[in-house]
């Protein structure tokens, strides 16, 4: 009877042992980096062996820089202005067309097939699990719900840490990320200055820089690619463990669990983080908690958190309006002075070991150059412009009355407006989590220059936005864009990897596009139901209801 009593807690604790021993079997058994065989010598300085990187100075991951010749058997699989004379594209930036890593790389190819299953599995169990809430077929009991969260977080850190051991990542972006933690390591003041400088904002240089200086430790060295995934593993965990605060606060124990579970275990996230390599998670970390502090009334911390997101990818400038509109929804001089003040105070703390070395505009120079770049109508993101053809097309080429880029500039002022009329009209800080996923999801589908990962937040915001708003298909939306976002990504990964840099017109890319811009439309449509017709539909109804927002800034049933 004693062991019955105790027989939940045996199964989680069983759960967690299997997998250490997993993570410390896949470690024990790691061969180490087997593309570029890094080391890290006592000095700090990258030793490549047999792999010879050039010296491409402000190059960076996002240039997806594939390291293989495009094939010229897809259509638009090189970008226009190649400059093959110098083996990149004309602007220094584009795809390497030497081999610099021999063949091309088997990271997007390997265990695709097993990365599908375990996608497909994904989608049915959480199905199946949303099914049982519904019809109320599980409980939790609020004395097991400790273990259980640790143990899912637990697991799923693990777990990450073993795939990693079996999947090295993009070639090029790891290699790209190992020689600016080296070189921060070794003079983080001078990282922005070194040979092959980075041209990636200053927040996760000093993330590197912690990266560095671990990795010099002998006995890590060989981990240098796990390592280097580390801070977007840990931000995937620090997510979901958000999720679940969040949730926990606002709905219930099994719902709570079901929704941080599903970010956890999403393969949306995992191939972004854990198979790629990329830092997508990192930056969404900072949004969505940017995001909540500014919904949970706690604007200062908000103004910093959205100061550290901007200042970690330019692509965090998407998100300011929310906190704008809301700043001055309150028409208080005293909060614009207080989030100004405190937001330019963190950056003059981010920047300034920098701006020792490179003057005072070398910030301004530095997103001026990178909001340059990349000027194609889509760089990979399947999205309405590749719908349309366009992906890789230069977008100053016309399209009907303006050109590319002017039509994406429109539709990120009537995004904005979007998300103005929904801080204004639905004047509540639960609003601003849908503000920020109608922000991010109509630049993704509308705007030029997006890459594949650029939507990766809208799964979290989807989320968040839901738990505030309870209408179910928020839920629905998320598990919409965790399919896109997957799919985009693991697509070109995959398509990367055998040497093709960009995406021909092809039946995966069109269905993508016209379910991401279908999505987006279902959004707005959500939108006008909560914002303006006031209904939700919520999760035990098939009919939208009447809602009101409480003095508590609570959604209640009004009809």
């Amino acid at each position: 009877m004693g062991l019955k009593k105790y027989a939940f807690k045996i199964i989680m604790i069983m759960i967690v042992i299997i997998t250490t021993s997993l993570c410390v079997y896949s470690l024990a058994n790691y061969k180490g980096d087997t593309q570029t065989k890094n080391t890290v010598n006592q000095s700090g300085n990258l030793n490549r062996g047999n792999a010879q990187m050039p010296d491409i100075q402000g190059q960076k991951p996002d240039d997806r820089a594939q390291n293989q010749k495009p094939d010229d058997g897809v259509q638009n699989s090189q970008p226009r202005n190649s400059g093959q004379d110098k083996g990149f594209n004309s602007d220094n930036r584009g795809f390497p067309n030497n081999h610099m890593f021999g063949s091309a790389s088997d990271s997007g190819t390997k265990y695709a097939i097993q990365i599908i299953v375990y996608s497909i599995l994904f989608f049915g169990v959480f199905a199946f699990a949303y099914y049982f809430f519904k019809k109320k077929k599980f409980t939790i009991e609020s004395k097991n719900i400790a273990i259980i969260i640790l143990t899912m977080l637990a697991t799923g850190f693990l777990f990450r840490i073993s795939a990693s051991t079996l999947i090295e990542g993009h070639p090029f972006d790891l290699s790209t990320f190992k020689s600016w933690a080296t070189s921060a390591a070794n003079n983080l003041a001078n990282v922005y200055s070194s040979g092959r400088a980075s041209d990636y904002p200053p927040v996760y240089m000093y993330v590197l820089w912690a990266v560095g200086k671990l990795v010099n430790i002998s006995a890590i060295t060989p981990y240098f690619s796990i390592v280097i995934k580390l801070p977007s593993i840990l931000a995937d965990v620090m997510t979901s463990y958000l999720v679940f605060r969040l949730a926990k606060k606002y709905t219930n124990l099994e719902l709570s669990v079901l929704l941080s579970g599903f970010y956890l275990f999403n393969p949306a996230v995992l191939i972004n983080s854990t198979v790629w390599g990329q830092v997508d998670s990192f930056f969404t970390l900072l949004v969505v908690s940017a995001i909540i502090l500014l919904s949970e009334e706690k604007i200062a911390l908000s103004s910093i958190m959205f100061t550290i997101a901007v200042l970690m990818k330019p692509q965090g400038i998407i998100f300011v309006p929310v906190l704008l509109f809301e700043i001055i929804r309150r028409k208080s001089f005293k909060t614009i002075l207080k989030a100004a003040g405190l937001s330019l105070l963190t950056a003059t703390i981010i920047i300034l070991p920098f701006a020792l070395n490179k003057g005072p505009m070398w910030i301004i120079n530095l997103y001026s150059n990178t909001l340059g770049e990349y000027q194609f109508a889509s760089v990979n993101a399947f999205n309405f412009f590749s719908l349309l053809g366009a992906n890789y097309t230069n977008d100053s080429s016309n399209l009907f009355i303006f050109n590319y880029h002017t039509w994406g500039m429109i539709a990120i002022v009537l995004t904005t407006l979007i998300s103005g009329f929904i801080c204004f009209k639905g004047p509540n800080k639960m609003f601003a989590s849908v503000a920020a996923l109608s922000l991010i999801t109509g630049v993704f589908c509308f705007s030029s220059r997006m890459h594949e990962r650029y939507l990766f937040p809208a799964v979290a915001l989807a989320i968040i936005a839901f738990i505030y708003l309870k209408d179910k298909r928020l839920l629905f939306l998320a598990g919409g864009f965790s399919l896109t976002v997957y799919i985009n990504t693991h697509y070109v990964l995959y398509e990367t990897s055998v040497g093709v840099n960009s995406i021909g017109f092809d039946p995966i890319l069109m269905m993508t596009s016209i379910l991401n811009v279908f999505l987006f439309g279902y959004l707005v449509k959500v939108i006008y139901d909560v914002v303006v017709k006031k209904r939700i539909v919520p999760l035990n109804s098939a009919k939208s209801h009447c809602i009101q927002i409480s003095s508590a800034d609570k959604l209640t049933n009004e009809c």
